[in-house]
């Protein structure tokens, strides 16, 4: 069975995210580290354009966590209860997710308008316009923000069919087993 579209476009915003930390924050770092040991002076500004990379890995990879469950829950207690009952706790949290993902792309997106009307740039000797890396930011949670309310729906969906292991699938936590046969495979896909 392939991945569906969303989680495909996921993945590579996941990918994008891995590639902003390596060329955007790891090698900046490195030349700058390098200059100021051999010559005593910067070449790049470093630290800002790590800070605004950080940023946008954090945007580009939050939906991908949504697609995988990777995000980390607490429910040692809700996985003992009968499966109606965890199925409204894994709902209830699902939907607090959306509510939140929702609203951070919101006023993400507020900020994001504000510093093109006002043509905002860097302070530093770059004079980055802000909007490029709120730009990537904002993008990383607006996508979050559609996986994030397409998970319940898809998994309220999959309920009503009486397609119990496609809701615990959606939104479920995974156990134990489930976790290791997932990782066993995703070793198997790699070259």
């Amino acid at each position: 069975m392939t991945d569906p579209l969303p989680n495909r476009i996921s993945r590579w915003l996941a990918w994008v995210a891995g590639a902003v930390i390596l060329f955007g924050c790891a090698v900046p770092i490195t030349i700058d580290v390098l200059m100021r040991y051999f010559f005593n002076r910067s070449a790049v500004d470093s630290f800002e354009i790590s800070g605004y990379g950080l940023a946008a890995c954090i945007g580009l990879g939050l939906a991908y966590t949504v697609t995988t469950k990777a995000h980390i829950r607490v429910d040692f207690l809700v996985a003992k209860l009968p499966f109606p009952l965890r199925a409204a706790c894994d709902l209830a949290a699902a939907c607090a997710l959306a509510v939140v993902a929702v609203a951070l792309a919101w006023f993400a997106w507020g900020t994001l308008s504000h510093s093109y009307a006002m043509g905002a740039r860097s302070m530093s000797t770059l004079q980055i316009p802000i909007v490029i890396p709120q730009g990537l930011w904002w993008i990383g949670l607006f996508w979050f923000a559609c996986m994030a309310v397409l998970a319940p729906v898809q998994a309220v969906l999959r309920l009503l069919r009486g397609d119990r292991a496609g809701f615990e699938a959606a939104i479920g936590s995974a156990d134990l087993d489930a976790e290791i046969t997932e990782a066993v495979h995703a070793a198997g896909e790699r070259p």
